[in-house]
């Protein structure tokens, strides 16, 4: 409607957590590639993402454990050689404890310094790195180090002996390497399943789409707006139902234009015909040597006719394209005067009708609308109570605020009124009653009307006057204006008391 105020929303095209502007179209090879691609594509990264992770994690966590156990190994084997060291002969128990330990482990070289000596027994290994004290036993402390391909542990007692572990890593790190392959292969293999599961789920979930597309396809083809099968409730479904809706409010449109382009053309056929056969006769009467001659006085009646014909198809033409502006985006609301604006219609339908009096009480109102529509719905207003109204007939406008935020508008005529069957039917267009048949019009002013205050978010209605004519009441939105109340001839007596009252009455509704 157009009193909403629409809501400004900033686009850009960068920056974090910034909507970008759907209506700008995308850019890059995401916009050249297909959809189904880029959804297999992602898929893939994010899976292959996903598996070169745990394939690092993997990798890194296998080394690390297989290291920790070798210290584990290394760290219970010195123990125990440094126990048998402080407990052992130096000369001869050592020796052969050495001999042994290789004999069970040939990759391990062993060196080991009694307390109090200068040298040590078995493999010649520099002893180094920082020493730490060992949780379980405060009198060692422990080292361990990494020296080449040797994992090297050194304990150390406070007495003085010393025994120095040095494995071999070769074959550990061959099959930390092998399990690093191995690794490799089966991310490898897994990226490639990803990119598989990747397209097929694009293939599988794209498929609603493609349907929609195809069927988006057909509706431009062979113009036929079909609803299409809604399957599920997902957002594909939900999609579904939007374009079938979509669909349903151009079928609508599209039957409102071809009967609105019907009636057009059957209201505008009838003064045409009407006035060719006029303007033919006069053409035939007016030609030399015509053997058919009028008077002067029906060739004056012909010559008015046609201009009352002329005037007709130029009003008719005239609210066509009013209903046609009604019917077209809507414009930017602005602050309306009401009051100037129906001070302005009310001297343009006294010019119109001089021989009918105009009795008006208007109290400053502003709408938030658009200010030619709602000058053309009010001159119709009073144009039409107007036109039903005798000669010397009474029209009265009155105009008061009911609420805070609400207007009513009345405008009575002094005709015979319209018969309750009938009332929700003058506000269809080309609607004529049958006594309005005999009198000039379209059809189409009340429709205009009807338009203009509920685009306005108003309502219409139609009553009884209190001289048995017609009323036509209009509750427009709004909030009050600025300056003084514009009374003219006065409405006195019985209607103004009673105007008084209903205010009143719909005020106190409105505050209980």
């Amino acid at each position: 409607m157009i009193l909403r105020k629409p809501v400004e929303v900033e686009f850009e095209s960068t920056g974090k957590g910034v909507q970008a502007d759907p209506w700008t179209p995308a850019r890059g090879w995401e916009a050249r590639a297909p959809l189904r691609w880029r959804l297999s594509l992602l898929t893939g990264v994010v899976c292959a993402g996903a598996v070169g992770l745990m394939t690092l994690v993997t990798y890194g966590l296998v080394g690390s454990l297989m290291t920790a156990d070798i210290d584990s190994e290394l760290e219970s084997q010195s123990t125990a050689l440094l126990e048998y060291t402080l407990a052992a002969d130096p000369t001869e128990d050592i020796a052969d404890q050495i001999s042994t330990f290789k004999g069970f482990h040939p990759n391990t070289r062993v060196s080991i310094s009694p307390s109090e000596w200068t040298y040590s027994y078995g493999d010649s290994i520099p002893v180094g790195g920082e020493l730490n004290p060992t949780e379980t036993q405060s009198q060692t402390q422990t080292s361990v180090r990494t020296i080449g391909q040797e994992r090297v542990i050194t304990k150390q007692h406070s007495s003085g002996a010393v025994v120095v572990l040095a494995r071999d890593l070769a074959h550990t790190r061959e099959l930390i390497s092998t399990t690093g392959t191995v690794l490799v292969v089966i991310a490898s293999l897994g990226i490639l399943m990803a990119l598989l599961a990747g397209m097929w789920v694009s293939k599988t979930g794209l498929g609603p789409i493609t349907r929609l597309q195809r069927a988006a396809d057909y509706v431009t083809q062979t113009n036929d707006l079909r609803p299409i099968l809604v399957v599920g409730s997902d957002e594909i479904a939900q999609l579904t139902i939007s374009f079938n809706e979509m669909l349903s409010v151009l079928q609508e449109a599209r039957i409102q234009q071809s009967q609105f382009v019907a009636d057009a053309g059957h209201e505008l056929k009838t003064p045409l015909t009407s006035m060719r056969t006029n303007i033919e006769l006069l053409l035939m009467v007016n030609k030399p040597g015509a053997a058919t001659t009028i008077s002067e006085q029906d060739r004056k009646e012909l010559e008015e006719d046609v201009l009352a014909q002329m005037t007709e198809l130029s009003t008719l033409i005239g609210d066509l394209v009013d209903l046609a502006r009604e019917d077209a985006s809507e414009k930017k609301a602005e602050v309306v005067e009401l009051h100037e604006v129906m001070e302005t219609s009310l001297e343009r339908a006294r010019r119109r009708r001089p021989d009918v009096e105009f009795k008006v009480r208007i109290e400053p109102w502003i709408v938030q609308g658009d200010q030619f529509a709602l000058g053309r719905a009010t001159l119709n207003l009073m144009d039409n109570a107007a036109k039903w109204s005798p000669p010397s007939g009474v029209v009265r406008v009155t105009m008061h605020q009911i609420s805070d935020y609400e207007m009513r508008l009345r405008v009575d005529d002094s005709g015979p009124g319209i018969p309750p069957e009938e009332r929700d039917k003058v506000f269809e267009r080309f609607y004529r009653s049958a006594e309005a048949r005999s009198m000039p019009g379209s059809g189409l002013g009340l429709a205009i009307v009807r338009q203009v205050i509920e685009r306005h978010e108003g309502r219409i209605m139609v009553k009884e006057s209190p001289d048995g004519g017609t009323r036509m009441e209009v509750i427009l939105p709004g909030q009050p204006g600025s300056g003084r109340s514009y009374e003219d001839a006065g409405l006195e007596g019985e209607d103004s008391g009673s105007e008084r009252r209903e205010i009143f009455a719909q005020r106190w509704f409105n505050q209980t």
